[in-house]
């Protein structure tokens, strides 16, 4: 059962502008951050896009708010429906209860709790689903009917991604002012809103920065989809703790855009992506959550040679469950941290 997933832009440059208009005074400039610890350990240089200090605790937050602020006023009263494990939701439900409409969120019954409780307390109802055994689409679809409210996709709907795209401005312009010319750039990615919105923004601005997408391994489908130039599905839906960047299969939106730049994939275990969480707490000061690690991951644990070269990475949100978050910094701290 197919969502309509249109939406009244397109995917360009422009209408990213237009987008950072419409987010000022909402949505915060996350800072473009340097640290010496992680230079040494990859024997490069690596600039963190700290998005896990936006608004709600991660990018959502810039598509969320670009898309509503889109939805024609008479259609308003009639609210908005999303699909989210959390951070989706979070952005939706904040954007909304800025914007006056109500919103209404289907979220897996195993998302962190704190996600969940979080949407509700920023307004927005929360309907509950078995991410295993029901589709939350169809589910999404038929509150959608009966309200005749707006859906709005997470990853795969123009609007949202030229929101995320923000987040690419952002970090050309913070690389014009520190005199940085990055080789590349690795953004954490589900469905690839955010990392084909960033591709979409610096393809002008910085033409030949290579894209590569960042996922954990077991559901690296925009990896496999690149590779074989052709969208493909994961084979399960659930299981890791990256609950944040688990999809079926790419956007055809997002993947058309980094189709078109090239875009490479790489990918990281379940417990690279901890370790990379406990690292930033104990290195960098950062508090991440997992499936907004694996970007930073997959250059800690040696997915891609940066000697010599200067990254930029995702740090992608920000609202990790306090159980998963105190399992990596105990297996960190016993493990790795330098006397």
């Amino acid at each position: 059962m197919v969502l309509d997933v249109s939406s009244p832009v397109e995917l360009t440059v422009s209408e990213i502008e237009k987008a950072k208009t419409r987010l000022q005074g909402y949505a915060s400039l996350t800072p473009l951050l340097n640290f010496p610890v992680l230079d040494e350990r990859v024997n490069g240089r690596v600039f963190i896009k700290a998005e896990n200090l936006q608004r709600t605790g991660s990018f959502k937050f810039r598509g969320a708010f670009n898309r509503l602020s889109l939805i024609p006023e008479d259609k308003r009263p009639a609210g908005v429906v999303a699909c989210s494990s959390g951070n989706h939701a979070q952005g939706v439900a904040a954007a909304a209860k800025i914007l006056g409409f109500p919103a209404t969120i289907v979220m897996p019954k195993d998302a962190p709790e704190l996600k969940i409780q979080r949407t509700k307390a920023l307004g927005a109802e929360v309907v509950l689903y078995d991410r295993e055994t029901e589709d939350r689409e169809a589910i999404a679809k038929g509150i959608c009917k009966e309200r005749g409210a707006t859906f709005i996709h997470p990853y795969n709907d123009s609007g949202v991604i030229v929101g995320q795209g923000t987040t690419g401005l952002e970090i050309a312009e913070q690389c014009e002012l520190l005199g940085v010319t990055p080789d590349l750039v690795i953004s954490c990615t589900g469905g690839g809103g955010l990392t084909s919105g960033i591709a979409l923004a610096l393809e002008e601005k910085l033409p030949e920065v290579l894209i590569y997408t960042a996922e954990p391994d077991g559901f690296d489908d925009y990896a496999r989809s690149l590779e074989a130039g052709e969208r493909v599905s994961n084979p399960v839906l659930g299981g890791s703790v990256c609950d944040a960047v688990l999809t079926e299969t790419p956007g055809d939106k997002g993947f058309s855009v980094l189709s078109r730049r090239h875009a490479k994939g790489l990918s990281v275990s379940d417990e690279e992506a901890l370790n990379a969480v406990a690292f930033a707490y104990f290195e960098l000061k950062l508090v991440v959550e997992p499936g907004a690690a694996v970007a930073l991951a997959s250059v800690l644990s040696k997915k891609i040679d940066l000697t010599g070269k200067t990254a930029v990475i995702t740090i992608s949100g920000g609202n990790v469950d306090p159980a998963v978050f105190a399992t990596a910094l105990k297996q960190y701290s016993a493990e790795t941290v330098p006397a």
